[in-house]
């Protein structure tokens, strides 16, 4: 295949996807006149290069597609559904000739039966005959084998563009290391400019690793480009009305990992529509728009790039989640008494995990998240899931930067070196000998280190790798030892090592089957002294440890919330609540909240506020938050106007399994009026335990029925139908 061709392929198939994006966004903007003359340019280009290199059969189905985008652009058509889905068929067919053409080198001459059916269909639409259903896709989709078309696919996934400025640098730097290795072979170790020039040498590299590191970063608006069409797709075939939008598509990505969350984000975004968005009589019924949304999100947190998927459906409902696993054999009865709300949620990777009643042509099988966090974990990444029943979904993906260097700290236990990735090292602590008898603590079979008035747990990392002569090193040791503070995936731990060696950027090599069966290890690497050192997997390592990711607890009292601030003594944050007693059934009396508790004080109009169920909630932050209302407040302020500012506290509620835990919560106040230390006494106690009682039981009917149907409470629908 000549230069030219390949040229013309590389840009026809850009070209297409462009074509993709505009047309899913012309079914929502059919007069976007912008919209058409992109889809309009893209296929015109592709006629007009195909009558020049004599593609006859590529160049009569653009041409057709030309005339039907014609009509669109005069006016004379408008862009229905039946005419994007006329639209998008042609892209399919052009696509699929153009592969043919990348892998065989000609345009073949089988299924021109298929393509007058699809000129015959284009013609059709172009002159606005008898609106009739389309046909599924038609065979000229797939002019090509599977096997074919995977060729394809491989050699698109080996190309890469590369801006000229990041090429020019690199030579450029290629030319000073040349300089550079030139005048060290010149130059005896004993000579007083080695130091200067190995200095060079070591800046030279540097910058030269971060310009290919630049040059292998690519967008991730590539990957997300063919989603929109997907997503259209499936929720037709679903019954649902769902769209899909983009946030942070310019984020750079390494291209080899970008092809490696190709599958695992096309799996989440499936399971999204088919699972996450109701239908659109259930979403009316749960009072939501009947279309769905799905938003996918990538930027840059801590070294690594997270791509975060959410969308507002149903939720995760946790005893259904348990339901499903007790029935498939996957836990027992036993773990669901100590399992968190986190821990349940993790359920749904395990392999042959579904939920879905039925086995339809999407999904039911069980097949689908457990490759997601398989392939993720594959490339160094992890996967975190939150979910709210009624509210959404959000599966978290975070994966490094690249695969080919990374920067980690070198540490030695029992003799032998080991890299710990800097991106989940939080901080490193030395214990000194004397010390550690007073640092380390004991509960049950567990070794904890109070970490500045917190607990943390400890793992050996001698004793983890079972290495040989832990106990004669602990009698001999006298220079006491290192604690690393890791994080992942809500784990935080800390790991005793013996010795800290230095930080190094690293340059990761696979391991081999025998190492990789043992599980705890992500990679190994050669370091600058010439020896070898394996690549510590933080995730494996804490659960091989035991340690569970951190969540708080359910608060059953308030002397045990009290007990949780380190002692009965404290700040608290002082506002004017409700008590029993007035006619109203309420009277004003002061109230406190250990200012711990409270996130912020927002002054909030009470237009703004919301009514679903019977129960005020709020949007704020993205997220839909329940208020608690015990006195009346919400409908005293409404009363003087819907601009009137009603106080929230934000506060974060614990729970048990399955009420949300660590969710949101505002309590509306009348006012606050200070913020002040004190000291809870006994009778304090008795009187908080019963007010927080009451409390919890409140926001228990809030969380369980606020998105549920209206409740029977006419006088307040009745006045918050006035407000509104």
């Amino acid at each position: 295949m000549d230069e030219l061709t390949k040229e013309f392929l590389a840009e026809s198939l850009e070209g297409l996807d462009r074509m993709e994006r505009c047309l899913t966004e012309l079914e929502s903007h059919p007069d976007d006149a912008a919209l058409l003359g992109e889809i309009f340019r893209s296929v015109h280009t592709i006629k007009g290069t195909t009558g020049f290199l004599g593609f006859k059969r590529l160049e009569t189905l653009a041409h057709r597609g030309e005339n039907l985008l014609g009509a669109l652009r005069e006016g004379r058509l408008i862009a229905n559904e039946e005419i994007i889905s006329g639209l998008l068929q042609l892209l399919d067919g052009l696509r699929g000739i153009l592969q043919l053409i990348e892998t065989t080198g000609g345009e073949g001459e089988r299924k021109t039966d298929d393509d007058h059916v699809l000129i015959a269909l284009l013609n059709g639409l172009a002159e606005g005959g008898p609106q009739k259903p389309v046909a599924p896709m038609v065979k000229a989709a797939e002019p090509v084998d599977a096997q074919v078309t995977a060729q394809a696919a491989a050699a698109a996934d080996k190309t890469l563009r590369i801006d000229v400025e990041v090429l020019n640098r690199m030579m450029n730097l290629v030319g000073e290391l040349v300089l550079t290795r030139n005048q060290i072979l010149q130059t005896t170790l004993s000579a007083d400019n080695f130091p200067k020039l190995a200095r060079r040498l070591d800046a030279v590299t540097a910058d030269l690793r971060e310009t290919v590191m630049q040059a292998r970063m690519q967008p991730v608006g590539q990957l997300f480009g063919k989603f929109p069409r997907m997503v259209r797709d499936l929720a037709r075939t679903c019954g649902k009305q769902v769209r899909i939008e983009f946030y942070g598509q310019d984020t750079g990505l390494d291209k080899s990992l970008l092809e490696a969350i190709k599958d695992p984000l096309t799996h989440a975004v499936r399971n999204a529509v088919d699972h996450g968005v109701e239908t659109p009589g259930d979403r009316l019924l749960a009072r939501k728009p009947a279309e769905g949304v799905i938003k996918l999100k990538a930027y840059h947190q801590s070294g690594s790039v997270v791509v975060e998927l959410i969308d507002d459906g149903a939720g995760i409902r946790i005893p259904r989640v348990l339901e499903k696993a007790l029935e498939r054999g996957l836990i027992t009865e036993q773990q669901v008494a100590s399992m968190t709300e986190r821990e349940v949620l993790q359920l749904v990777f395990l392999p042959g995990f579904s939920t879905a009643a039925t086995v339809t042509s999407v999904s039911g099988r069980g097949v689908g998240m457990d490759v997601v966090k398989l392939n993720i974990e594959k490339v160094g990444g992890s996967v975190e899931l939150e979910s709210r029943a009624g509210v959404g979904t959000t599966l978290r993906m975070r994966v490094p930067l690249t695969l080919a260097i990374v920067p980690a700290l070198i540490v030695q236990s029992g003799g032998q070196s080991f890299c710990l990735p800097q991106g989940a090292l939080a901080e490193l602590v030395y214990i000194p000998r004397r010390e550690a008898a007073q640092a380390f603590e004991r509960i049950g079979d567990a070794e904890l280190y109070r970490l500045r008035d917190r607990l943390l747990p400890m793992v050996w990392l001698d004793r983890l790798l079972t290495l040989d002569g832990h106990e004669e090193r602990m009698q001999q040791e006298t220079h006491g030892f290192y604690l690393a503070v890791l994080e992942s995936e809500g784990c935080r731990f800390g790991l005793i090592v013996d010795d800290l060696l230095a930080p190094e950027e690293i340059v990761v090599k696979p391991l081999s089957a025998v190492l990789r069966e043992i599980g705890l290890f992500s990679g190994a690497t050669v370091l600058g002294n010439g020896t070898l050192a394996l690549i510590l997997d933080v995730a494996a390592t804490a659960e091989r440890a035991g340690v569970r990711a951190e969540v708080e607890e359910p608060v059953a009292t308030a002397s045990v919330a009290v007990a949780e601030l380190g002692s009965r003594s404290g700040s608290f944050l002082i506002f004017e609540g409700a008590g029993e007693g007035a006619s109203s059934g309420f009277r004003r009396e002061r109230m406190a909240l250990p200012l711990e508790a409270v996130e912020r004080i927002e002054s909030v109009p009470v237009g703004q506020v919301e009514f679903a169920g019977g129960k005020a909630l709020l949007q704020y932050r993205g997220e839909l938050l329940p208020l608690e209302d015990m006195d009346g407040t919400l409908l005293d302020l409404a009363a003087k106007g819907s601009a009137t500012l009603a106080t929230v506290l934000i506060c974060r509620r614990p729970g048990p399994l399955g009420a949300q835990a660590g969710q949101r919560v505002g309590m509306v106040v009348r006012r606050v009026l200070d913020v002040s230390n004190g000291t809870l006494m006994e009778e304090d106690v008795e009187v908080c335990d019963q007010r927080l009682a009451m409390v919890k039981e409140k926001l228990t009917v809030v969380h369980q029925g606020f998105l549920g149907p209206l409740q029977s409470q006419p006088a307040q629908r009745q006045h918050w139908g006035a407000v509104a």
